[in-house]
């Protein structure tokens, strides 16, 4: 079944439904909405493993209390940067925190530099990036993550999937958005296969011994994601250095929980003490022209000849834009049958009215 044959949601029903889920259980609205607004945003993009596939995992920590109704707080700051203590919040609230707090000192001192610990989950880099990139600034946003992932020549998981984002602004608004894992494949997306029923790819990740599977729920289970690059013969090694590279910037500046000591999201009923990191930099203080050269750095890579057989080349924010567009010409956000269902147990069992369910257009 091709997506457009999907069911669809309309964006601010959406966003509603998540809000009164987690009202629900007695998450404060503004925490509640803080945590849609990123949600829907990642479904909007067409990241759907960090979007509605992940509510009920946020449900469950406020309802067995591993995550907090409290609000952030700053430990330590100067003109330029800030420790930040999350207090155990929702990562969304602890997200927007930090990089509103980057923005303001960027605006004030060129860059702003947040390191934080006690936060949890955010959902996507991305979002925060971008954040950064309307002001007209670039924005960097990282997290450590339960350890998910087997460093090279290792069986055992030592590290996080570990995200790392980049975004910075163009004049055409086809901003440069950078949001990747340092892993080959972000944990959620084998999660959804696992949804969907569906093998996972060659090159995602291993079972218990090492060994590379298919299977969606045995990697789950017992197994590990390889880092980015796969085996080390086609560069894992890059990707496993990437991903203490962001452990530099998280849990180790920020006196969080690191490597392998960070619990695993799902599977422990623990404090995740997550450490994070958020940067804003105002390019206006450096060389003048910044989204003049950027624009024509990414037109530049799109208009380059193009391999036998491809029709276009992409730079990064393109294919997120590609689906936003899909979304926009529906009316909403295209869900398979699964998510759905997942979502009307979702509401049965919180009692949350469903949002409107539109059926494909034809």
């Amino acid at each position: 079944m091709d997506s457009t044959e999907w069911p669809y949601i309309p964006r601010e029903g959406m966003r509603n439904f998540i809000v009164q889920c987690m009202e629900s259980i007695g998450t404060k609205k503004e925490h509640a909405e803080a945590l849609a607004e990123v949600l829907v945003s990642a479904d909007y993009r067409g990241h759907y493993s960090h979007g509605l596939n992940r509510l009920d995992m946020y449900v469950d920590e406020i309802k067995i209390g591993v995550t907090s109704h409290e609000e952030p707080k700053i430990l330590k700051e100067t003109a330029a940067t800030a420790w930040v203590d999350g207090s155990n919040a929702l990562g969304p609230v602890v997200g927007k925190f930090c990089m509103d707090l980057a923005i303001k000192k960027a605006k004030e001192a060129g860059v702003g530099w947040i390191s934080v610990k006690g936060s949890n989950h955010f959902g996507i880099a991305g979002w925060y990036s971008m954040k950064a990139a309307e002001q007209g600034f670039v924005g960097m946003a990282f997290t450590n993550t339960g350890p998910w992932v087997v460093p090279t020549r290792s069986r055992e998981k030592a590290l996080g999937t570990n995200p790392i984002s980049v975004a910075a602004p163009c004049k055409d608004g086809q901003d440069f958005v950078l949001d990747m894992a340092t892993s080959t494949v972000a944990q959620g997306k084998v999660e959804l296969s696992h949804r969907k029923e569906v093998p996972i790819p060659s090159g995602w990740g291993c079972d218990a011994s090492g060994k590379e599977t298919h299977d969606p729920g045995l990697l789950l289970k017992e197994g590990g994601l390889f880092p980015l690059g796969g085996l080390e013969q086609s560069g894992g090694y890059k990707g496993y250095g990437l991903s203490m590279m962001v452990e530099v910037f998280c849990g180790i500046l920020g006196g969080a929980t690191y490597g392998p000591n960070v619990r695993r999201w799902q599977t422990e009923p623990a404090t995740a003490n997550l450490g994070q990191c958020f940067v804003a930099v105002n390019p206006n203080c450096f060389a003048p022209g910044f989204e003049d050269r950027m624009t024509d750095l990414s037109n530049t890579c799109r208009n380059l000849p193009k391999a036998e057989g491809e029709t276009e080349i992409l730079v990064a924010g393109d294919p997120e834009r590609k689906h936003m567009k899909k979304c926009d010409d529906l009316g909403g956000i295209p869900y398979h049958p699964n998510q759905i269902e997942y979502l009307k147990t979702m509401a049965k069992n919180l009692n949350v009215p469903l949002p409107v369910i539109i059926t494909a257009k034809k």
